[in-house]
């Protein structure tokens, strides 16, 4: 089992919960589908970015690199979702924790919430005197295809999604890890990406066959992202997830 970052509770400014997240819309999602949009200032392609440390989640467009997104998603395990009998999101450590090892950018002083922004935002402004704590940006939302004015006034305009929920984490098999394996699974810039509040709070827990971003041209790439996250941490996804996941790359 790899180490797994933390992330424990963050609910309001950290979003991300799917507990306490109203009730989301189902697989089809809301909003544009993408028709005649560019797919241009998404960032990185996940295919390009296995360690999560470069930023956004770039439309897979090309038949070569949807067929590569396939392959990822092929090694995926299946397995039937356990219950969630014991889950609390303390279970995974507070939240946005720094200083949790075997992660890529942690203990740099800055917490995982503000390092998520500040790789993903476009005209990042930080609080006066400080090199951390952002308090505005500009953001290209990978599961809405819009761009988001942030200001921290208004936080939870941006929240920051854990791409395989922590609750399925649990469901999956965390619920049998350590707690400094949870933690790693909490902040790994991996599982992470910044995106449009509300689109966080209508996915909730749910896996793919449940909730696709809104944005239908980055949907194989989520579900590329949701594969890496299933293997870098051994975790299974249920075969209705996995079929969702081949579907969106043309499988």
């Amino acid at each position: 089992m790899l180490p797994a970052l933390s992330v424990a509770a963050v609910l309001a400014l950290a979003g991300c919960d799917p507990e306490s997240a109203s009730s989301g819309a189902g697989r089809q999602g809301g909003g544009s589908d993408g028709g005649g949009q560019a797919v241009t200032g998404f960032g990185a392609s996940p295919l390009d970015n296995a360690d999560g440390t470069k930023p956004g989640l770039a439309p897979l467009t090309s038949e070569a690199d949807r067929a590569a997104g396939r392959k990822v998603i092929e090694k995926v395990a299946t397995k039937g979702r356990g219950p969630k009998t014991g889950y609390a999101r303390d279970k995974f450590g507070y939240a946005w924790k720094d200083s949790v090892d075997g992660i890529p950018l942690a203990r740099n002083g800055c917490d995982t919430r503000n390092d998520l922004l500040a790789r993903d935002g476009k005209d990042v402004k930080f609080r006066s005197g400080s090199d951390c704590v952002v308090v505005s940006m500009t953001l290209k939302d990978p599961y809405t295809g819009s761009t988001i004015d942030w200001r921290k006034q208004q936080a939870t305009k941006v929240q920051i999604d854990h791409v395989m929920p922590l609750s399925y984490d649990w469901q999956m098999g965390a619920s049998r890890w350590n707690e400094a394996e949870r933690q790693q699974i909490a902040n790994d810039p991996l599982n992470l990406i910044p995106v449009d509040g509300p689109a966080n709070n209508a996915k909730r827990d749910s896996g793919p066959a449940s909730w696709l971003p809104p944005y239908k041209p980055v949907r194989c790439s989520y579900a590329v992202r949701f594969a890496q996250v299933s293997l870098k941490y051994e975790l299974p996804v249920t075969a209705a997830d996995k079929q969702a996941m081949l579907e969106q790359c043309g499988g």
